[in-house]
């Protein structure tokens, strides 16, 4: 069975010419790697150049998109499948039942949303697939910060801080996560989801 990565990133492009590249490098590492991308369906933004480098390079790609989003966000028409749910859950249960792993590239509320609840269901032992963090020129360097200072406080324990696996390239991403995979079994069965 072929193993896939869910990825979470914005719908916008980022200031910064960086944002952009990494989503592309990403995306063509994924179809060289012989890997599937499952996204957020859209056509903008760095899910778009992630998607459209994915697909120039042979890669199965998957987006998951809600319908009331589809226009918003323009979903992309040229994938390997679109999936289009009804809300935001679906979408989150859809990308976690798809994805042997997760990545985030830069992004904003949404990309954080996905990215923390994945990590959450992981720290309650629902998943054990990796949770990889692409701090593309130091987009997260503040929210990892912030985490530190929770982990003064005594809102968040270490170990749990552990089950992100910040890397500063896509290269690297796919690095660990192939290394991380050598211990997990394949398996694109849906994780017992909390309630909304």
């Amino acid at each position: 069975m072929q193993r896939r990565v869910s990825v979470f990133c914005g719908s916008s492009p980022g200031s910064k010419p960086a944002y952009r590249a990494e989503a592309v490098c990403l995306g063509q590492l994924l179809g060289q790697a012989g890997l599937g991308l499952v996204y957020g369906g859209a056509q903008v933004g760095l899910m778009g150049a992630l998607a459209d480098a994915a697909l120039a390079h042979g890669c199965e790609v998957i987006g998951v998109i809600p319908r009331s989003l589809a226009g918003i966000e323009v979903a992309h028409q040229r994938l390997t499948r679109l999936v289009l749910v009804e809300t935001m859950h679906e979408r989150k249960a859809l990308m976690a039942k798809e994805g042997d792993a997760f990545v985030a590239l830069p992004g904003g509320f949404g990309t954080l949303d996905e990215f923390f609840e994945i990590l959450t269901w992981a720290q309650l032992g629902i998943h054990a697939k990796p949770c990889v963090l692409i701090n593309t020129a130091g987009y997260y360097d503040h929210l990892l910060s912030f985490l530190q200072v929770a982990i003064e406080q005594g809102f968040l324990k270490p170990h749990n801080f552990a089950l992100i696996h910040t890397v500063p390239s896509s290269a690297e991403a796919l690095k660990l996560i192939q290394k991380l995979w050598q211990t997990l079994p394949v398996s694109h069965e849906a994780p017992a989801t909390p309630a909304p």
